[in-house]
């Protein structure tokens, strides 16, 4: 006779498996926080790019070369890979994400992609507040011909208020791709 069935343990209880120990994996979940993870990744990698070496090395040149290589640098990230996977593909994964780990019970998760959705939309505030429009104000130059029109066409972008906007914004997206790595970590772990 089995010790246990005596202290009011029935035989099934002690021999079935614990179904309660592991959540079962859902791979669409993992799936799209890999894919917000890597997305946002690539978008903070970009903003980061542009503060640490586009704008200082184009902070070093004459201002007819600066408003050309501007223009053809925002014309060139101005397609459909940038626009649609990195900047708007990664608000709506992250958003998604964070709407498939609402029923999952992962509460540290759902609260590093709270900090990466909100983190995010900082990046999103900033670039249509801020960088957006001025570069939409050097894009309506188009008929600059003298140094005194390049000067002014340089001018209007206000250089410094652009590359310290752009600075919070690549601050903002490493935040949130910081803490969708972690998150991705957490999620693994459970």
């Amino acid at each position: 006779m089995d010790d246990r069935t005596g202290m009011g343990f029935d035989k099934n209880m002690t021999t079935a498996p614990n179904t309660l120990a592991r959540p079962t994996r859902n791979p669409l979940r993992t799936g799209t926080l890999l894919l917000a993870t890597v997305t946002t990744g690539l978008t903070a990698g970009v903003y980061t790019d542009w503060s640490n070496t586009i704008m200082p090395g184009l902070g070093d040149v004459d201002d007819r070369t600066f408003v050309t290589a501007f223009q053809s640098l925002d014309a060139a990230i101005m397609n459909p890979l940038f626009l649609g996977v990195e900047f708007t593909g990664s608000l709506l994964l992250i958003a998604l994400a964070l709407a498939l780990h609402m029923r999952s019970g992962q509460r540290a998760t759902l609260v590093w992609l709270s900090v990466a959705l909100a983190a995010y939309l900082v990046s999103v505030v900033i670039t249509m507040g801020v960088n957006e429009p001025l570069n939409q104000q050097l894009r309506s130059v188009t008929d600059s011909t003298s140094d005194a029109d390049f000067a002014a066409a340089r001018a209007m972008l206000d250089e410094a208020r652009w590359t310290a906007w752009n600075t919070v914004r690549a601050l903002a997206t490493l935040t949130a791709f910081g803490s969708l790595a972690w998150s991705l970590v957490i999620h693994q772990r459970r």
